[in-house]
């Protein structure tokens, strides 16, 4: 056991590679250059992802003739299906292949899936007439074609900030932090050309041409990505993390009743305990039985411990995800029934969300600033609670906006898109400290060996929330319309109760927060 790799060990330049397979050269390979071309290409990556996210449900309400309600399911399914698909990029990489290599072939896969939709929005036959709903052929290309495209943005969201803070020292903590926020100004700023003029594309020349610049921009960036191999070092996959884990539980649940003096009579066992205990690693301490039998070391116990450690985070986080999926689905709906004018000019209600991407993005330069000396003033678990907050918040206001826009439909009269700016606005910065925060602190938290996997854990928070919103729908209509009517139910969304549905996760939302602080607070 003494000859073991301890995988949990510092990273060094020979644990990576060039391109060409040899060991990386720190000179050459590796460093901010090498790290920026990940914030390029996200910005054009995450631009072709949130294009259509953000508005497939016009596109399938529009287009392929679905009720609201159902639109609104379909895109927060195939928003979680992309995210919860990032664990296993992220498994993938960590295990079998190197990020760059992953990178590549989720970007292939998801172009397949945006070249499927652009063709099916050219024609006409695969598309369904005025006023009925697709075919069964037409629905299953249609599926094929975003669900394809929820795949490869899986691979590619799990994989690029991984790869991006891979090139960086992973001794100095402030560059890996700077590193995140500017990868997140980047997604911002992907974010902000598709609420602009992605959606003026949309509005105006319809969604074949907005699928067919998706593609090529999409080839932009894999074009890019490739183009930065000179300069990139690569992470030597070390095999299966969920193997070691689950071997590590066995083993532990094996030998749940050992008494001590079984404990005692392994040296190797003492030595690690002792080693444990030194470092202050007293969490979990039963998955030190583990290490009784001989058949798994210390690396591999503390690489266990440190990926269920984060577990409570991540989970504490997903209510908050829940109500961000309303961004995409019942604020957009909202949108599309009130007053868009701005004097001769029409808002398209998806470009809402450019007030939350314009005050996030001036607002990490602004948080860069403050960060320039060597105290950190928010440290990752502080920033996501502060997200975690406003989002509850956000929830009590929309509640109160779709409350008096129901009144105000109710005599006739159409308020004011920018209503629903508080919403976007609170919602925005709420994602903004969340998601950058998780990012870091998955990220830094991380085994080497798993850092793609729990980096993915922040996308796949994003991913059970927007289960967690489809869910929720269903339960509200089903109790609702048990009473008489759904909430959430019909084509008319006068008709039904969607501030109720808002206090609900403005509630919902305050206890998770409350869980959020337990284990923040012993972590």
């Amino acid at each position: 056991m003494s000859m073991e790799i301890d995988i949990y060990q510092k990273e060094s330049d020979d644990q990576h590679s060039d391109w060409k397979g040899r060991n990386a050269n720190p000179k050459i390979h590796g460093g901010i250059r090498a790290a920026a071309f990940a914030c390029v290409v996200e910005v054009l990556t995450n631009m072709v992802f949130i294009c259509n996210a953000s508005n497939f449900v016009t596109y399938f309400t529009k287009s392929m003739h679905y009720p609201p309600a159902k639109s609104a399911n379909m895109v927060t399914n195939f928003m979680g299906t992309s995210f919860l698909l990032t664990i296993l990029g992220g498994f993938i990489s960590d295990s079998l292949f190197t990020r760059f290599t992953t990178f590549i072939l989720s970007c292939i896969i998801e172009l397949l899936g945006l070249i499927l939709l652009t063709i099916q929005s050219h024609s006409t036959r695969l598309r369904p007439a005025l006023n009925l709903q697709p075919s069964q052929s037409q629905a299953a290309f249609l599926y094929t074609g975003i669900y394809a495209v929820a795949a490869g943005a899986a691979g590619i969201n799990a994989n690029l900030p991984a790869h991006g803070a891979d090139q960086l020292d992973h001794s100095n903590q402030r560059q890996i932090s700077a590193f995140f926020n500017w990868f997140f100004f980047s997604l911002c700023t992907g974010g902000l050309i598709s609420a602009t003029v992605m959606v003026w594309v949309e509005e105006n020349k319809g969604w074949n041409w907005s699928f067919l610049i998706t593609v090529i921009v999409l080839c932009l960036a894999l074009f890019i990505f490739i183009s930065g191999s000179p300069f990139y070092r690569h992470k030597r996959p070390t095999g299966s993390a969920l193997t070691r884990i689950i071997k590590v539980l066995t083993s532990a649940a094996r030998n749940w009743k050992a008494s001590p003096d079984q404990r005692l009579g392994n040296q190797y066992a003492v030595a690690a305990l002792n080693r444990n205990r030194a470092d202050g690693d007293h969490k979990l301490k039963f998955l030190d039985k583990a290490m009784i039998d001989n058949r798994v070391n210390a690396a591999e116990v503390k690489e266990t411990r440190t990926f269920i450690g984060l577990l409570p985070i991540f989970a504490s986080t997903i209510m908050m995800n829940c109500c961000l999926a309303q961004l995409q689905t019942f604020s957009v709906v909202q949108g599309s029934i009130m007053n868009r004018k701005l004097h001769n000019f029409e808002i398209p209600t998806p470009s809402l969300n450019v007030i939350p991407l314009i005050i996030m993005l001036s607002s990490i330069p602004l948080y860069e600033r403050l960060h320039s000396g060597k105290n950190i003033i928010f440290k990752p678990l502080w920033r996501m609670g502060l997200g975690l907050a406003l989002a509850s918040g956000s929830m009590a206001v929309a509640a109160l906006v779709e409350a008096k826009r129901h009144a105000e439909a109710a005599d006739n009269n159409v308020m004011s898109v920018f209503w629903l700016g508080w919403q976007f606005l609170l919602l925005g910065v709420s994602d903004m400290l969340t998601l950058g925060g998780m990012l870091e602190f998955f990220y830094s938290e991380a085994p080497s060996s798993m850092r793609s996997m729990c980096t993915a854990l922040s996308w796949c928070s994003t991913s059970m929330g927007y289960f967690l919103s489809s869910v929720l729908v269903s339960i509200v209509n089903s109790i609702s319309g048990s009473y008489g009517k759904e909430w959430l139910g019909g084509m008319n969304m006068n008709h039904g109760r969607l501030d109720l549905f808002y206090t609900l996760l403005s509630i919902l939302n305050s206890l998770n927060f409350l869980n959020y602080m337990y284990w923040a607070r012993r972590y």
